[in-house]
This record gives C-alpha cells, structure tokens and sequence, in this order.
C-alpha cells in the first residue's frame, strides 16, 4: 500500500488516481467511502464540514480495505487524518497478517500555492476562513501523523508538489519504481 497526505490542494487525489491506473493498482478515497454511506447520521455530519468521529471512519475504512485481495496494489488517498487513525491503521495490518504500508508520499506545496488551488477550484466549502482553518488543522495534525509514521519505520518521503502535475507524478514514479 501507497499512501498520499499533504494539506488540502497539494493533490493528492489526482496523483494517487494516476499512479493507480498506471499500475493497474485500486485506488481508495477515504472521502468517497465516506460519501457513499446510506447513513443519515453519517451524511448530516459530513455535510457540516467536520470530520466523522475516528471509530467510525477507522470501521469503513477497515472493511472498504477488507474487500482487497492485495493490499500491496492500493493507493490510499485521505486516510489517515489523525494518529489515532494512523494507529488504528498499523493495527489492521497487524490483524489481517498480510500486506503493509509500503511508504507514504507527502506532497509539499507552499501555503500560497495551495490558498490559490483551492480558491480557484471553487467549492462551496473553499472560503478563505474555512481554507485557513483545514490548512492549519494540517499543518498540526499531518505533522503528527507524519512523525508518528516515521517512528513506526513506515518510509516517508517527500515530493514537491508545486510543480507541473508531470512533472510530480515523474517523481513519483521514480519513488516507487526505485525507492518504495
């Protein structure tokens, strides 16, 4: 398993979705898990923006994985956002025996860059208030998963993103075909 983490707008999504389909690998949004759940509760909590309680999003997740036959043919784009999550990450691999987490990218775009991507994609929930606040939640929590990662002798390495999106994903590429 490849895992993707950056801030908002560093894009991750879009080079987890190429390196999965150049590969042949699945590719699992944590986001579109969580979308895709019939749960009134659990869509009324997304809706306000906030973040699913983590046994709850640790659960989907978990069975979501489950349906994988090989865990070393996925990119995981949006899990962990917590190191609680990333616990209880490093702890379904330990239960299921097989597999693990081949490293992490991080992708690294300076503040601005990201402030204009998610300006310029234009979400409703992209307000200047609500970019600086998932910015600084990142900025504290994806360090300490990042850490966390890294303390458990999970490979982390660094791309920076602020480049063509060629020009990332030939990184990432040499990452995986030569490093990971």
């Amino acid at each position: 398993m490849i895992i993707f983490l950056g801030p908002p707008g560093a894009g991750k999504s879009l080079q987890g979705r190429i390196l999965a389909i150049r590969h042949g690998w699945d590719w699992i949004s944590a986001g579109a898990v969580l979308r895709q759940q019939k749960d009134p509760k659990i869509q009324e909590i997304l809706q306000t923006g906030n973040l699913l309680p983590s046994h709850i999003t640790n659960r989907l997740i978990a069975e979501r994985l489950d349906d994988e036959k090989d865990l070393s043919e996925v990119v995981l784009d949006g899990f962990p956002r917590s190191v609680d999550q990333a616990e209880s990450l490093l702890n379904y691999f330990k239960k299921r025996g097989n597999g693990k987490i081949e490293g992490i990218i991080v992708l690294d775009v300076g503040r601005n860059e990201l402030i204009h991507r998610l300006l310029r994609r234009g979400r409703a929930d992209d307000t200047p208030d609500a970019i600086e606040t998932r910015l600084n939640v990142f900025a504290t929590e994806g360090m300490q998963i990042i850490k966390y990662f890294e303390d458990h002798d999970v490979r982390v390495e660094h791309i920076m993103g602020n480049r063509s999106v060629g020009q990332v994903h030939d990184s990432i590429e040499h990452l995986v075909n030569q490093v990971l």
